[in-house]
């Protein structure tokens, strides 16, 4: 599955920006960020319920908040779909929880120095294995390959263990690195700038998905 970051689309002509990739979009990836967990700043519930007005696509949303509880309700009521909350910030169990609570999906992601066993215990538990491919606050950073073990060592774990979790790719996600990353077990892959930085978004967003196309059919043939 595709999913379109808009941190990487003109928020000034964000409606236009969302139909130009709407045909290639499995989700919308929202990354929300609070200048205190990450040193940026973007969006928040308003903007979710904008976009909700706006069409009815998956908001699969990344809280990269150090109290993201304080506002899960908040995006809920706006129609997020799912809702990432990152492992570092603690407390992991009683956010999945009120996730669940409030009737949405539930993601855990997982920065890249982090190892990837601090996540085990919830695997469970979650809907997505967010894994992060750069360091999260940024948007056009360059992919770190570290990310690849972990989607292995993960894709592995929920095989052996019958799980039912999908992992989520994000950071440095072009056509390439959306072929490793599904060779190693990713399954949903968020790109920005190498789809909303392109002359043609929407061919990017497809390059994108025959890209991991590809690269499934191979391992299923090998």
């Amino acid at each position: 599955m595709v999913a379109p970051s808009i941190l990487s689309a003109d928020f000034a002509r964000l409606g236009a920006a969302i139909d130009g990739v709407r045909a290639e979009a499995d989700w919308l990836h929202v990354d929300v960020m609070d200048g205190h967990f990450v040193p940026n700043l973007t969006i928040g519930p308003p903007v979710v319920a904008a976009i909700r007005r706006y069409c009815d696509a998956y908001l699969d949303c990344h809280l990269m908040m150090t109290n993201p509880g304080d506002y899960l309700e908040a995006f809920a009521a706006a129609g997020a779909n799912s809702a990432s909350v990152h492992v570092e910030v603690g407390g992991t169990a009683s956010l999945i929880e009120q996730c669940r609570s409030l009737g949405m999906s539930v993601g855990l992601a997982v920065n890249p120095e982090t190892p990837i066993e601090a996540c085990e215990e919830f695997l469970g538990q979650i809907d997505v294995l967010l894994v992060m491919s750069v360091h999260p606050g940024f948007g056009g950073q360059k992919f770190m390959p570290v990310a690849l073990d972990k989607i292995a060592w993960a894709a592995s774990y929920a095989e052996r263990n019958s799980l039912d979790l999908s992992i989520e790719v994000d950071g440095g996600i072009d056509e390439e690195r959306a072929a490793w990353t599904c060779s190693a077990g990713a399954s949903v892959f968020v790109a920005g700038s190498a789809i909303f930085g392109r002359p043609d978004p929407l061919a990017a967003a497809a390059g994108i998905r025959r890209s991991a196309e590809r690269a499934a059919a191979g391992k299923q043939g090998g």
